[in-house]
């Protein structure tokens, strides 16, 4: 009983698969949107409504780039100020010994404290760097980078400006904060105060996954509701539905299972479905994809559920072996 439940909340293998034994493993996602835990009427890519980017809207100040980068350089200057450096701070080393920092003073970190660089392959400038914090979350260069060194330290930079607000209280979720979620997202996709306390409901299951997470950091929460971001996107939470699991199910099942190379293999797996079945899709859907990772590393926001959106579709990409990112 119990292997059938957990059967049944797999990411699923999507339609039109031309082996039976792929068929035959479990049922397939469909295609189309089921309601996130943020809300029932999302698009089938949309976040949850939740600010999770740089505080007081820092993230994306008015669309000025110039104003992100004195954001980030002043943030930069106060830790250095903090940490009683002296003259121009090594943002590189700065970051790994923050999250060094963390770690010794009790922080939870599985995979321990290291921060990961990755440079996007390109023969010319400009470069582009992505660094991935310990907890999973992804940030990337956000300035003009004429060689890799200065895209290493830009990535490095607005990282380290995440990291050091995720630290203040007001990044917290709190009960007054949960309150004024719910209530935004009740606005916002014109719900009503019923909605907000039926678990059963998108917005209610939003609430749920608030409340479940209370005294984490906004940081911590996004990273977990990247794995409900893709399986919302991906169609797998709509298969899900079909094979009659519950949100409350869904929500418990995936709130502790960390986005590993299992699930993004399965989420590959069902875009090469799709590709069967409509040929260009993969295609028209990775260019989109970086279209929208492109804007929000530019941005200077958090990075991860577009770039695992890219990871799954490249991965997608290479079983079919006849599709090419242009950026890669």
């Amino acid at each position: 009983m119990e292997s059938l439940r957990v059967q049944r909340l797999q990411p699923g293998v999507g339609p039109g698969v031309s082996s039976g034994t792929l068929r035959s493993l479990r049922p397939g996602v469909t295609g189309g949107s089921f309601s996130s835990p943020a809300a029932t009427t999302a698009p089938a890519s949309a976040p949850p409504p939740l600010g999770l980017g740089i505080p007081g809207g820092l993230a994306n100040p008015g669309g000025n780039p110039a104003v992100l980068r004195e954001a980030v350089e002043a943030v930069v200057r106060s830790f250095a100020k903090y940490t009683h450096g002296y003259g121009r701070v090594n943002v590189v080393e700065a970051l790994q010994e923050f999250w060094q920092m963390k770690q010794t003073r009790g922080a939870e970190l599985k995979n321990g404290a290291l921060v990961v660089y990755e440079m996007v392959p390109t023969n010319s400038p400009p470069y582009v760097c992505y660094v991935t914090l310990p907890g999973g979350s992804c940030f990337g260069s956000f300035q003009f980078c004429p060689t890799k060194a200065e895209a290493r330290r830009s990535a490095a930079k607005i990282a380290l400006m995440n990291s050091v607000f995720n630290e203040h209280p007001s990044r917290r979720i709190t009960d007054e904060f949960i309150e004024k979620s719910v209530c935004e997202a009740l606005a916002t996709f014109n719900g009503n105060r019923e909605e907000a306390d039926n678990p059963n409901t998108g917005i209610g299951a939003f609430r749920f996954m608030l409340e479940s997470n209370k005294g984490k950091s906004m940081l911590e929460f996004q990273e977990l509701m990247t794995v409900f971001q893709l399986l919302h996107w991906n169609g797998s939470l709509k298969a899900m539905r079909e094979r009659q699991c519950s949100r409350q199910e869904v929500l418990a099942h995936y709130s502790h299972r960390a986005l590993d190379d299992d699930m993004r293999n399965q989420m590959a797996m069902d875009w090469v479905n799709r590709e069967h079945d409509t040929p260009g899709s993969l295609a028209r859907e990775l260019a989109s994809t970086e279209r929208q990772l492109d804007e929000a590393r530019l941005a200077g926001k958090e990075l991860r559920y577009h770039k695992e959106k890219k990871d799954i579709l490249m991965l997608a990409a290479g079983q079919l072996g006849n599709i090419h990112s242009p950026n890669c």
